[in-house]
């Protein structure tokens, strides 16, 4: 608590405290609906397995107009990268620098839950577990890193998407959506893989809009254009780009209002007489899901949650203000990633504790039973993940808290060369995993080559951030 206070009596005047808001809530949110939406059977052999209550209640589905709080994440996290990317520039620092200090807090966390459930995979080999039973299992663990592998190859191109942000605002992301809608039309008029550039370009455009919201402080026009400029560079007399009218961001009330109900129109009407399914969370056994890849729909459901989020952010800022909800947010942003990677392993865990007990209940989905089960069932997850945050949240808060100054100067062309390699190799690797069946029968949980990619990338951008390859 004291280490809470401290940071937050050190918090800058000028700090954005809504964005860090947004994010806790967007991961309290996902894991809460992932909890909440499972429903465990049991197999043909007996063994307890689980599925999305959603298939079965389909009442629920405007419900996840709110629930999918994926493009509130990217928002944020446009906002975030946006502002440690110009701050890093400011110092001095260059784009394989920054890339680097951003996966010190996002890889140090994953290598922990890939160590883990590798480790946890090659115990049960030892054991003669049937290696198409850890794969499920480990699959199930690691369905986190869907969303991270897109949030990384987003975050590695935030270099130069700020750039085409800084020279044509507002008109990058709507030139996203424009490619979104061609891939939708791929989809819906072919094969699914017409689409998959969707996965990129969808949630880009959200990233960008993260950039415009970053370019509304009122700080923000000249130090913007300062961090975006070589150090040595002349200054301009005007702009970047003179004779360039760039699109900006409209944060007012009565664009909130417009972002809100426009975004709700447009999803009303690609949803109901539209093709799109009115769910925007994956519904088993649906030929369409707007989520995988992002869809049009997702994206008018988004502009509505940013409309709602710009409607709020006055009365959020006026509690911010007060110490003891911006100390919770805070304690939550330490460790959000880690609550984020290990929610699904907490629901492992305790299904595997209440069937070895003999006391794990399967009631059928949307039965009386199985709302009772839910409170229980919700408080008992929480307990495990407090336990699992307890363990591995500090290796992300010790990245939070040490991981600027090792990586603040320029560096050469060869560590600029190894840090995208590194990079790339976690990417990929992830990758490969979340599109590895879980029916595939691999001894150590994750693909062989999946693993070994993946070691070998985040060992290489650990030793580039201890100072390794800086010289020379």
């Amino acid at each position: 608590m004291r280490r809470l206070r401290d940071l937050a009596e050190r918090t800058p005047a000028g700090r954005e405290r809504y964005v860090d808001l947004l994010r806790a809530l967007a991961i309290t949110m996902v894991v809460l609906g992932h909890w909440s939406a499972a429903v465990i059977v049991r197999d043909d052999d007996g063994r307890p397995t689980g599925h999305s209550a959603l298939g079965d209640l389909p009442w629920a589905y405007p419900l996840t107009w709110v629930a999918q709080v994926m493009p509130v994440f990217f928002l944020v996290g446009g906002y975030a990268n946006a502002a440690s990317f110009t701050n890093l520039r400011a110092r001095g620092g260059d784009a394989a620098g920054w890339l680097l200090d951003r996966s010190a807090r996002l890889v140090r966390p994953t290598s922990v839950l890939v160590l883990v459930l590798g480790a946890a995979a090659a115990l049960a080999h030892l054991l003669h577990t049937d290696p198409t039973r850890t794969r499920e299992v480990v699959w199930f663990a690691t369905i986190p890193l869907w969303f991270l592998v897109a949030y990384l190859a987003v975050v590695a191109l935030t270099p130069p998407m700020y750039a085409l942000h800084r020279r044509f605002g507002m008109a990058v992301p709507l030139a996203l959506v424009a490619l979104v809608g061609l891939g939708d039309l791929g989809r819906l008029t072919g094969p699914v893989q017409l689409s998959y550039a969707n996965y990129l370009f969808g949630w880009l455009a959200v990233h960008q809009l993260g950039f415009a919201w970053y370019d509304t402080r009122p700080d923000a026009a000249e130090p913007a254009r300062e961090a975006t400029r070589p150090p040595d560079a002349a200054t301009p007399s005007t702009d970047e780009h003179p004779g360039i009218r760039r699109l900006r961001l409209p944060t007012s009330r009565r664009a909130g209002l417009v972002f809100l109900v426009g975004g709700l129109v447009a999803a009303l009407l690609l949803t109901v007489p539209g093709p799109w399914p009115v769910a925007m969370l994956n519904v088993p056994g649906s030929r369409l899901d707007n989520a995988g890849p992002p869809s049009l729909a997702l994206l008018a459901v988004a502009a509505a949650q940013i409309g709602l989020i710009l409607l709020l952010r006055g009365p959020a800022e006026r509690l911010l203000r007060r110490t003891g909800p911006w100390q919770l947010v805070i304690g939550l942003n330490l460790v959000v990633l880690t609550v984020f990677l290990w929610h699904l392993t907490a629901a492992i865990l305790l299904i595997g504790l209440l069937d070895t007990t003999g006391t794990l209940p399967t009631p059928a989905a949307g039965s009386t039973a199985w709302w009772a089960w839910r409170v229980p069932w919700l408080l008992l997850l929480a307990a495990v993940l407090a336990v699992l945050v307890a363990v591995f949240g500090p290796v992300e808060a010790r990245s939070s808290r040490h991981r600027a100054r090792r990586t603040a100067g320029r560096g050469t062309t060869t560590r600029t060369v190894l840090t995208v390699t590194g990079y790339a190799a976690v990417v990929v690797a992830l990758l490969v995993n979340s599109a590895t069946p879980k029916s595939d029968a691999e001894p150590l949980g994750i693909p062989a080559p999946a693993l070994a990619a993946y070691l070998a990338g985040a060992g290489l951008l650990r030793l580039l951030r201890s100072g390794w390859g800086t010289r020379g």
